[in-house]
């Protein structure tokens, strides 16, 4: 065993609850509706005042919670980089949640879908007062902020935006933003991949999930087709994936895309962005080398964050999409200093 999970379970600080949810059940996928949700807790947190400040991680596609709280190879996992945080004196006292969204198509965006699933509300209406019943922490929004990279930091700028009675404060890490720079360069690769298929998804799934050992082309039609699920179901059919792009020809098919761009954050941001003036705090940063354009797309999103007086800090770093969880000793120990303001 990790000597630091040794510690975190004789110290109580790394707890673990199984939550059955009722907004997964039913979910076309047949994905599992018991979820473990992991919190980590700082030294000392029965002593604290309560309630701690709720931080809650929301991972990047492919990664889930339970991915955060294992052993981690040449570097550190969540909750040691949180306990090196606290040691040094940079993260006040505070609790990080880190619930569990993987789906048998890679992830998810936290999107409510019956294509995939009601994400936000499993989040939202059902695991924050789960957790908050149990442990002393959060307890409105004023004491609650939301993170992620990529996917997860999409997920949470996106919810800070839709739901802001949730969120005090959010950080976003090389978040998914400018869906035709982001997404695009994706489609010639997945019609290829799909091609040795005849087109058929449904055959490529089959065989997806029969193998041990996906290609890199593999994960990025998958990634593609959870995007599908996530932003334009077909309310006739559930399971049924419709890509926004013709498959022989590349040619968007312009209905399908305008349903994918309506939940771009620069689009998003035109209907909802004054609720992030609601914030008590708002981190976004990205690598300038980001290999999925996402520096191109952050940048606009900081340009009209400006143009509409919305406070908020913005940072590009020295780096690519990968890699990068460093740069959460920068974001935590601000989204907790926001919180406690």
């Amino acid at each position: 065993m990790n000597p630091g999970m040794k510690r975190y379970l004789v110290e109580n600080r790394l707890q673990m609850f199984l939550h059955q949810s009722e907004c997964l059940r039913g979910n076309p996928w047949n994905d599992p509706v018991e979820r473990a949700v992991w919190v980590w807790l700082p030294p000392g947190w029965e002593q604290q005042k309560p309630p701690l400040p709720a931080l809650w991680d929301l991972a990047a596609y492919t990664s889930s919670g339970a991915a955060h709280v294992g052993w981690k190879n040449f570097g550190e996992n969540l909750p040691d980089r949180l306990d090196r945080l606290f040691a040094q004196g940079s993260l006040p006292p505070a609790a990080v949640v880190m619930p569990d969204c993987f789906t048998r198509l890679g992830g998810n965006q936290y999107v409510n879908s019956p294509a995939l699933g009601s994400w936000a509300d499993y989040l939202q209406q059902e695991l924050i007062p789960f957790v908050e019943s149990r442990l002393p922490i959060g307890g409105s929004r004023e004491n609650r902020a939301v993170f992620g990279k990529s996917s997860g930091g999409y997920g949470a700028l996106r919810l800070a935006m839709l739901s802001p009675e949730y969120w005090g404060a959010a950080a976003v890490h090389a978040g998914d933003c400018d869906f035709e720079l982001v997404y695009r360069p994706d489609f010639p690769k997945v019609a290829q991949t799909l091609e040795r298929y005849n087109g058929d998804w449904r055959a490529f799934l089959e065989d997806f999930w029969s193998r041990s050992q996906p290609s890199g082309s593999d994960i990025h039609t998958l990634m593609v087709l959870c995007l599908a699920a996530s932003y334009d179901p077909d309310g006739a059919r559930l399971d049924n994936l419709r890509l926004p792009f013709d498959l022989h020809t590349l040619e968007l098919i312009p209905e399908r895309w305008q349903a994918w761009l309506a939940h771009d954050p620069l689009e998003l941001l035109n209907r909802y962005g004054q609720n992030l003036s609601q914030l008590k705090g708002l981190w976004i940063d990205v690598g300038r080398h980001d290999q999925y354009n996402i520096q191109y797309g952050s940048r606009k999103l900081h340009r009209k964050l400006e143009t509409m007086g919305i406070a908020h800090i913005y940072e590009e770093f020295d780096g690519t999409h990968s890699g990068i969880d460093y740069r959460l000793d920068h974001s935590l120990p601000y989204l907790v200093h926001a919180l406690n303001t």
